[in-house]
């Protein structure tokens, strides 16, 4: 089972721009955002719970300075350096990473079988280095499992990152990014257990060369909709700081419905889940083609939502509130 992160639904919504007035657009867009039915029904599967590890593999050339923003953010989900062997906790600046994080607590608090069940806890595991592209620049479903694979087979998220000058299946065409579940070729699993070798995965793609006005938007042009000038990456990195709001939206989706039967709404072939049940939000007053008020360092003139870990900002996408059915953001 895999869910991919699909652009489909905020570009159908950024051409509705184009057949308004500018004069009433802002509101009317505002209004069709505000008043979109949202539910997203739990299916009676197992969330992630208990202590998980985050496997990377970079898959393709990537600079230490891009592999650290990764990383870093990864650690500012539990408020925490990038060390494996000994977490430590670092003051958080609000609004921070850790407090977007939270709002995934509310789907375990909202899911009766959990009440009495530990929270998901998450942690840095190891990262392998993939700079020879051993199985090629293009990359079919299947192989990106089989590079999944590579990382921990229990209790963890093996997380598949691919280089800009690789391609893969469906890559802009139809997704972002994508997350899933398989159980190791060395053994059979089942879903959800604690005793077994399934695992889920998420793979992300760096765009910048390929499609940055599908999955890098707002740091790039949107491909339909009135071409207002693009935000400035917080990192300063483009195709990376993309990938973390992909990433982002992602591990939500991982952890409220890890196997395709968790928290959705919709087809379980097309979900939209914690965080695409929100495409395009980012901060309060978002519409089509806007991603809200954001806040800009003075420095940089980075636009951001989030302080993470070693004074990094990023952006990152609003989350479904269960406990409001309504998208939280940050600012």
């Amino acid at each position: 089972m895999t869910c991919s992160l699909s652009t489909k639904l905020l570009f159908k919504l950024l051409l509705v721009i184009s057949l308004l007035h500018i004069s009433s657009a802002a509101r009317r867009l505002n209004e069709l955002v505000s008043e979109q039915p949202l539910h997203l029904e739990y299916h009676n599967g197992p969330l992630l719970s208990g202590k998980f590890s985050i496997s990377l593999i970079w898959y393709g050339n990537f600079k230490p300075s891009q592999r650290a923003i990764i990383s870093d953010f990864l650690s500012s989900l539990s408020g925490s350096t990038t060390s494996s062997s000994a977490l430590k906790k670092t003051p958080q600046i609000e609004p921070s990473v850790v407090t977007w994080w939270k709002t995934t607590e509310k789907y375990y608090q909202n899911n009766t079988s959990k009440k009495h069940h530990p929270s998901l806890i998450l942690q840095m595991g190891k990262q392998l280095l993939d700079k020879k592209y051993s199985v090629g620049k293009y990359l079919t479903s299947n192989q990106i499992v089989q590079l999944a694979e590579r990382g921990n087979k229990k209790n963890a998220i093996n997380v598949v990152l691919t280089a800009s000058d690789v391609a893969v299946e469906g890559f802009c065409s139809r997704r972002c990014g994508t997350h899933g579940s398989s159980v190791s070729s060395s053994s059979n699993g089942t879903p959800g257990g604690n005793g077994n070798s399934t695992f889920v995965y998420i793979w992300v793609g760096n765009s910048e060369i390929q499609c940055p006005g599908k999955c890098t938007w707002p740091f790039h042009q949107p491909i339909y909709g009135p071409q207002t000038p693009p935000l400035v990456a917080p990192n300063n990195d483009v195709g990376l700081d993309g990938m973390v709001t992909n990433l982002a939206a992602l591990l939500a989706g991982t952890v409220t419905n890890p196997f395709g039967n968790g928290y959705f709404q919709g087809s379980p072939d097309a979900p939209l889940e914690a965080a695409s049940a929100c495409p395009g939000v980012f901060a309060k007053g978002a519409y089509p083609g806007y991603a809200g008020e954001l806040l800009v360092d003075s420095t940089t003139g980075g636009s951001y939502n989030a302080h993470g870990s070693n004074a990094r900002k990023y952006l990152l996408p609003a989350l479904f509130d269960p406990s409001t059915s309504s998208c939280s953001t940050l600012v």
